[in-house]
């Protein structure tokens, strides 16, 4: 990153933290074995793999033997979905909203799709009544969104299925969660978690599903076994090494949201103040996750703000990052009422642990500039 750069798309991926970092070189020369074999070398990686697992279960509120390391937070969310589906029968009920590596999943086994209010809410009253129909295999509701930063009420979702329909698994996303808040605690009473290295400063790559004991999986990778039958293929010991040690660190900075939601909140008072024409897409920030800035600007399709604002050194989003270079509306923004040439105008914001006041200044700049181009004013 040079000094005239703002990098304000943390919701995507994060730099790699220095504790990260150091892990993974120490791994790389000392740990390359098969942690599956049984000689000197390969237990040597099978002990960086059952250290990373207890740390991982540590910070995230289970046992060590409910992680099951993924490729990251896509096969995290697919094999809970497809995972506990194969093993229950039935079909999936997921929000309009999830990323699509949970609607996808949902999706691909028929299931039901629950719609959400204005700021992004799963409509608690919809779940519960197709929870009562009946047939459902897992509930879906994730811990924040990944493109406004809606942060969901967990406890509430637990309490319908707890009514409506006991037993069901429930899981929730936490990749966009994870990095601000005590996920063992805000999903204490999910049976399935999924959480990704690198939006918290690990690796990209690596990732996890918790599995709460009891809860029924099928593999939906075959091969050696590995990860007590849940996951096959060989453990990527350096991923987990950089997971465990991001994960960690982490953990010990949770008053860093603090500092980043005071600095969001500058960034989104300085921009309207700056640039007419710029509304918040969900006005009451105590429900966004502290990093999260998602506006629209009126006048300004997405794709070309986002050209002029890279050319000046803005390094920002108009949503998913899975889906750039798309054409269609976001999902998430249809799905909270706004019609496709709203949707269309969006800008996504995110601030992380490496941002800074100048950041913030030159992303304004930037926007500022951009939009008056745009307009033509």
């Amino acid at each position: 990153m040079s000094a005239a750069q703002a990098y304000v798309d943390h919701a995507a991926s994060t730099p790699l933290r220095p504790e990260a970092r150091e892990a993974m070189l120490a791994v790389l020369d000392a740990s390359f074995g098969n942690p599956s074999g049984g000689h000197a070398v390969a237990r040597e990686a099978r002990r960086v793999v059952e250290e990373g697992r207890d740390v991982v279960a540590g910070v995230l509120g289970c046992r060590p033997g409910e992680v099951v390391f993924t490729a990251g937070g896509t096969e995290a969310d697919n094999l809970a979905v497809g995972g506990v589906t194969a093993a229950r029968g039935g079909r999936p009920i997921c929000t309009a909203v999830e990323h699509h590596a949970v609607l996808h999943a949902v999706e691909a086994a028929r299931g039901f799709v629950v719609g959400v209010d204005a700021s992004g809410a799963v409509d608690l009253d919809a779940l519960d009544a197709v929870l009562r129909e009946g047939g459902t295999s897992l509930v879906s509701v994730m811990a924040a969104g990944n493109e406004t930063g809606r942060v969901q009420d967990l406890e509430a979702v637990a309490e319908v299925i707890e009514s409506a329909r006991p037993g069901t698994p429930f899981h929730t996303d936490a990749v966009q969660a994870a990095p601000w808040f005590d996920v063992g605690s805000v999903a204490a009473r999910a049976q399935l978690i999924s959480v990704a290295a690198h939006k918290l400063g690990g690796p990209k790559g690596s990732g996890c599903l918790v599995i709460r004991e009891g809860t029924p999986v099928v593999a939906l990778l075959h091969g050696g076994g590995q990860e007590r039958e849940r996951r096959s293929g060989t453990h990527d010991v350096v991923g987990i090494a950089g997971f465990a040690a991001a994960l960690a660190a982490t953990a010990a900075e949770r008053g860093l949201a603090a500092r980043v939601g005071r600095l969001r909140d500058d960034l989104l008072d300085n921009l309207m103040a700056t640039v007419p024409g710029v509304k918040e897409t969900t006005p009451d920030r105590s429900l966004l996750l502290p990093g999260h800035a998602h506006v629209l600007v009126e006048g300004c399709q997405s794709e070309e703000l986002l050209v002029l604002l890279d050319d000046a050194g803005v390094c920002a989003a108009a949503g998913s990052s899975c889906a750039s270079g798309a054409t269609e509306p976001s999902h998430v923004l249809l799905a909270m009422g706004l019609d496709k040439h709203e949707a269309a105008t969006a800008l996504r914001l995110t601030l992380g642990r490496t941002s800074t006041r100048a950041d913030v200044d030159l992303a304004v700049d930037a926007i500022a500039s951009a939009a008056t181009q745009l307009r033509g004013v």
